[in-house]
């Protein structure tokens, strides 16, 4: 029997069995498909190290208008699904006021102020140094109104945190990157971020590190866990896997499961689209059109094209048109190309309403532990808080996370 059973092979669960493992522990994964195939394999693969502040909700009435009326493409939405969500969102508009939004940061900050320094090492040792760039991401302004006012904001967040960027003139900008068919207005180049040409390739690389180093992966039902006399068990294509602890790294999932057992955690789903498109000429550096709410992004597979966040309900079908209208949005700025032929993918960002990952023990039950509901930064985070959690596992003191908690949240 094993030590942990880690349920979810994405970004997060990869990298939360690798961390165990690294304190000397015996892991089991499991999942219900190969590792990096769920949400880690279709968002934009950027390490987002530029993230200090989480994506709040807006509270000003003329943005929820244009989000109500449909005349953004940040955010979609339906009756269904803000209907299913509406207690997590009126949570997550209140803890979006500034004073809150600001305490939130000081613990997200502490989190993606890590990212990259978490994957350096797992990038190197599994051998998949070719699939990243340490160049950062762009934001893109047609408006010089808003250019300016973003200018003004990323002088505010380099001024509290830190964080590296350039304001670039939209001339000087369209000369450096070749890609773009005319200048934008303006462009914010946040510095310190990396980005990946393939995130499900990553995911799947750090798991087979996760092997080579003695771990095991299953195929198997993370429904079926239960707690068996002092331990954990699932049910696997291999039989029943057992282990005295089990960590619930299932992202979106992860509520459904927990329910079984008393625990009511309330979720944003954030569903996002991608395609992947045979432009001539790819981008120097990934960047959003922030007009469209659309990143292009340049893969292994084509240039990617991710959208924002559709507020549906977690069973609803797979709609194309906010991915549509961004690549109709961005095709002036940049040369598309014809659609590659791909089953179309969707994915939600499981988002709780305080903004913040929850990393640590379950209240209530003896060896089980919880890291889900990274949001936006799954892909960016998931070393980190693997790492935190491991250390909570070994007993280490992880201060400053008091935040990150199931046992101050839930």
């Amino acid at each position: 029997m094993a030590d942990f059973l880690v349920l979810g092979a994405g970004m997060v669960g990869v990298s939360t069995a690798l961390a165990l493992q690294e304190q000397g522990l015996s892991v089991t994964l499991i999942d219900r498909k190969a590792p990096g195939r769920e949400t880690s394999f279709g968002n934009a693969g950027i390490i987002q190290a530029e993230a200090a502040e989480p994506y709040g909700l807006p509270r000003d009435p003329m943005t929820l208008l244009r989000f109500a009326l449909g005349r953004t493409n940040d955010v979609t939405w339906s009756v269904a699904g803000v209907a299913e969500m509406l207690p997590a969102l009126w949570k997550y508009y209140r803890n979006s006021s500034p004073a809150r939004h600001a305490e939130i940061s000081r613990t997200h900050v502490r989190l993606t102020e890590r990212s990259t320094r978490d994957h350096a090492p797992l990038i190197a040792e599994a051998g998949m140094e070719n699939l990243i760039t340490r160049d950062g991401i762009a934001l893109l302004y047609r408006n010089a109104a808003e250019y300016a006012a973003a200018v003004a904001d990323a002088e505010r967040v380099h001024a509290t945190y830190g964080t590296r960027f350039r304001a670039v003139d939209g001339a000087d900008y369209a000369r450096e990157d070749p890609a773009l068919l005319k200048a934008p207005a303006g462009v914010i180049h946040w510095q310190d971020s990396w980005s990946c040409a393939s995130p499900g390739t990553l995911t799947a690389g750090y798991a087979d590190l996760f092997v080579r180093r003695g771990g095991q992966v299953v195929a198997g039902d993370a429904s079926t866990l239960r707690q068996k006399g002092t331990g954990w068990q699932v049910e696997t294509d291999e039989g029943t896997a057992g282990a005295t602890q089990a960590v619930i790294a299932l992202g979106p999932w992860s509520p459904r499961l927990l329910a079984r057992f008393g625990y009511r955690v309330p979720m944003i789903y954030k569903r996002g689209y991608h395609g992947h498109f045979a432009a001539p000429r790819a981008p120097v550096r990934p960047f959003l059109d922030v007009a469209h709410g659309i990143v292009a992004a340049p893969m292994t597979d084509g240039l990617r094209l991710a959208t924002g966040a559709a507020l549906v309900t977690r069973d609803s079908p797979a709609d194309p048109r906010q991915l549509n209208r961004g690549r109709t949005g961005i095709s002036d700025l940049i040369e598309v190309g014809a659609r590659l032929e791909e089953p179309q993918w969707s994915g939600a960002r499981p988002c709780l309403p305080d903004m913040l990952p929850l990393v640590g023990a379950a209240p209530r039950h003896k060896g089980l532990w919880m890291n889900f509901g990274h949001g936006h930064q799954g892909f960016t985070l998931g070393p980190t808080t693997g790492a935190l959690l491991a250390q909570m596992v070994a007993g280490h003191p992880v201060e400053g996370f008091a935040a990150l908690l199931p046992s101050n949240r839930i």
